[in-house]
């Protein structure tokens, strides 16, 4: 897991620790973690960074990725700036098919000829990650496998990928953060353990 990665979102505030005044997520779960990595779209060098992680570890855990498919919304510039330094087509998925024009729910040419590699900004559970997975599959797409910029380390998402047959990696992850924050000083050492005990619940 890339530290400097996650010393750069700590940097940013693209992630933030809250552990005495938790945030409340869609879902309704208080979580002392809010990650807002659109944020890294305003950083030349912090996205130039994370595209070139991505860059090397598609090329070395899915050589014959042969299209970089985005997620809607927050995955769509990662991938763009990834299929850009690779030199390979891009797409991305909505969430669900349009409701007008021609119904899609991938954008750009779906290249049944290619293996696909999700790139996601996030993983919580890997809920939206494999529906976008499952929208690439149903279209006839052979998907290599899912990489994201961030992942919470959840068991539930662990249980979800490999029910599903599919491979996943992040660049960074929520233990490597809490050490980086720690070390940074944006938080104490026993605030650690409770961040700790908070991620084991799920």
């Amino acid at each position: 897991m890339n530290r400097k990665l996650a010393q750069m979102l700590l940097e940013i505030k693209a992630v933030e620790l809250r552990p005495n005044d938790p945030f409340t997520w869609a879902s309704g779960i208080k979580s002392p973690i809010y990650c807002d990595n659109r944020l890294t779209m305003s950083h030349p060098e912090v996205r130039s960074y994370a595209a070139d992680l991505f860059k090397e570890l598609i090329e070395q855990k899915f050589p014959d990725a042969g299209v970089i498919a985005g997620t809607a919304t927050a995955g769509i510039p990662h991938a763009a700036w990834v299929s850009e330094k690779m030199g390979l087509p891009m797409n991305y998925i909505r969430s669900s098919a349009k409701k007008h024009g021609k119904g899609n729910q991938i954008e750009g040419k779906v290249l049944t000829a290619e293996k696909a590699v999700v790139i996601e900004d996030l993983i919580s559970t890997g809920g939206s990650s494999l529906e976008a997975v499952q929208a690439l599959q149903e279209a006839g797409v052979e998907v290599a496998g899912v990489v994201s910029l961030f992942t919470y380390g959840f068991k539930k998402a662990k249980d979800n990928f490999e029910s599903a047959g599919v491979p996943y990696f992040s660049l960074t992850n929520f233990d490597t953060l809490i050490e980086e924050a720690v070390d940074g000083g944006y938080i104490e050492k026993i605030s650690a353990e409770s961040l700790r005990e908070w991620k084991d619940q799920f």
